[in-house]
């Protein structure tokens, strides 16, 4: 059992109590029954995560809508888990969705999930919207570094030579510069026309 699947079966049992329903939900093979979770009225939360995650694993997309309300959610556990399924999915719009969260000003407090999955997909979207993201967290006294590190981090992973500009004005800032020392070193130099 992967590790993701494992912590959000534990967290999702005790949120559930252990209950028949959570059992159910967990062993079906039911991709129709566990889709009815998604849309049905007043299902707890715990029992739409844990149908999302099993049908975003499952390549199924009529987990993409939950999974991406889940990837903006408040609990970072909830926000870990739909990022990994929506990874897996294997949806095209995946990565449209979550380059407008991570540059959602109003939602950057919950950015950090979207900007992880970003990187994870290599997709077109991911480089420009963790640059918009940065410059953005290089205002001073910003209160959201993790985003701005992760920021950081996943433009050296994508070596996108875009990034230069924005990771050398990261340099200026001391929580961010050891950081924006590897992420430079890791995007090739431009060439010269």
């Amino acid at each position: 059992m992967d590790e993701e699947l494992r912590s959000l079966t534990e967290r999702l049992r005790q949120e559930s109590a252990g209950s028949a329903e959570y059992e159910r939900l967990a062993a079906t093979g039911d991709h129709g029954e566990l889709a009815e979770v998604l849309t049905a009225p007043g299902v707890p939360l715990w029992a739409r995560e844990l149908a999302a995650f099993r049908l975003g694993l499952a390549g199924d997309r009529r987990a993409f809508e939950s999974l991406v309300l889940l990837l903006n959610h408040r609990d970072p556990p909830r926000c870990a888990s739909a990022a990994h399924a929506l990874a897996r999915l294997g949806d095209p719009r995946t990565a449209r969705a979550a380059a407008a969260l991570a540059t959602n000003e109003l939602r950057v407090a919950y950015a950090l999930y979207p900007v992880r999955l970003l990187v994870e997909l290599r997709a077109p979207e991911s480089a420009p919207a963790l640059i918009t993201t940065l410059r953005r967290r290089l205002r001073p006294h910003d209160p959201y570094r993790r985003v701005a590190l992760a920021c950081v981090e996943g433009l050296g992973a994508l070596g996108d030579t875009r990034a230069r500009a924005v990771l050398h004005e990261a340099l200026a800032h001391p929580a961010l510069a050891e950081a924006a020392v590897a992420a430079l070193a890791r995007i090739p130099e431009q060439r010269k026309g």
